[in-house]
C-alpha cells in the first residue's frame, strides 16, 4: 500500500486546499504541520501523523520544538529532511515572536518586560542574565546578555553592568534571568544581587525598575511583590 499522501485525501481534507479557501487561521496546528511534512505513512496520513506527534508532547508546540533531529526522526514516516522542516518552521515562528515584541519597546509594566524577554531565555536549559537599558520616557534602547551560566546559576559582574548603562546614557534599567528549573521564588542569591544592582543604581543615579525571574510560562517580579 502506497503513502497517505496530502493528493489522495478527499478535497475537504486537504489542509493545503483549506488554507487557500479559508484562511491560515482555519488549520489546526496538526494541518499546518502536515502541509510541512507533506506525507505520512503507510498506516496513516500526514494529519495523523502531525497529531500524534502533538500528543507526543500534550499538544505543546513550544515542546514540540525543543525536539531534535533525532528525536522526531523515530516517528514512523518522519524522515531528516521533514524534521529539519518542522524544526525550521517552530524556530522561524520564535524569531517572529521575538521581533514583534520588539515592535514595542516602551515598558510600562513587569508583562511588557515577560513578553519582550520570554521567547529569547523562557525555554533555555541554562541560566542567563539579561538586561534592558531604558531611556527617561521608559523606552529600550538596548537589550543585552550580561553573562551565561549553568543549570542553577550564573555569575553577574555588577560593574558591567552599570558601564554598558553608562555606555547607553541609560537612565533605568531592568535585569531578568531564567529559571530552568520552572521555579519562580528567587533564592537568596538572587535577592542579594538585587540589592547590590539597586543601590549601585542609587549611587550612579541609574534607576534598578525591577528584576524579573523567567520562565517558559511565568515570571516573577520583584517591583510587583514590593522587594526593590
Amino acid at each position: 500500500m502506497e503513502k497517505l499522501t496530502i493528493k489522495s485525501w478527499a478535497i475537504d481534507d486537504r489542509p493545503r486546499e483549506k488554507l487557500v479557501a479559508k484562511g491560515k487561521s482555519a488549520l489546526s496546528d496538526a494541518e499546518l504541520i502536515a502541509i510541512l511534512i507533506g506525507s505520512g505513512n503507510r498506516e496513516e496520513s500526514a494529519v495523523a501523523l502531525s497529531k500524534r506527534m502533538l500528543q507526543s508532547v500534550d499538544g505543546n508546540i513550544n515542546e514540540l520544538a525543543k525536539l531534535s533531529v533525532e528525536k522526531l526522526t523515530t516517528f514512523k514516516g518522519i524522515g531528516e529532511a521533514k524534521a529539519i522542516s518542522i524544526i525550521t518552521a517552530l524556530e522561524l515562528g520564535k524569531r517572529r515572536q521575538l521581533e514583534t515584541a520588539m515592535e514595542k519597546p516602551k515598558i510600562t509594566s513587569s508583562v511588557a518586560v515577560f513578553n519582550l524577554l520570554q521567547p529569547l531565555i523562557g525555554d533555555l536549559e541554562h541560566e542567563e542574565f539579561w538586561a534592558l537599558f531604558l531611556n527617561n520616557s521608559n523606552k529600550v534602547v538596548a537589550k543585552n546578555q550580561i553573562s551565561k551560566g549553568g543549570l542553577t546559576a550564573t555569575v553577574v559582574d555588577v560593574r558591567l553592568l552599570f558601564k554598558r548603562a553608562l555606555e547607553l546614557a541609560a537612565v533605568a534599567i531592568i535585569v531578568c534571568h531564567n529559571h530552568p528549573s520552572g521555579k519562580l521564588q528567587p533564592s537568596d542569591a538572587d535577592q542579594q544581587l538585587t540589592q547590590k544592582i539597586n543601590e549601585a543604581g542609587t549611587t550612579l543615579d541609574i534607576k534598578l525598575l525591577d528584576h524579573l525571574i523567567i520562565t517558559e510560562k511565568a515570571y516573577f517580579s520583584f517591583a510587583d511583590e514590593n522587594l526593590l
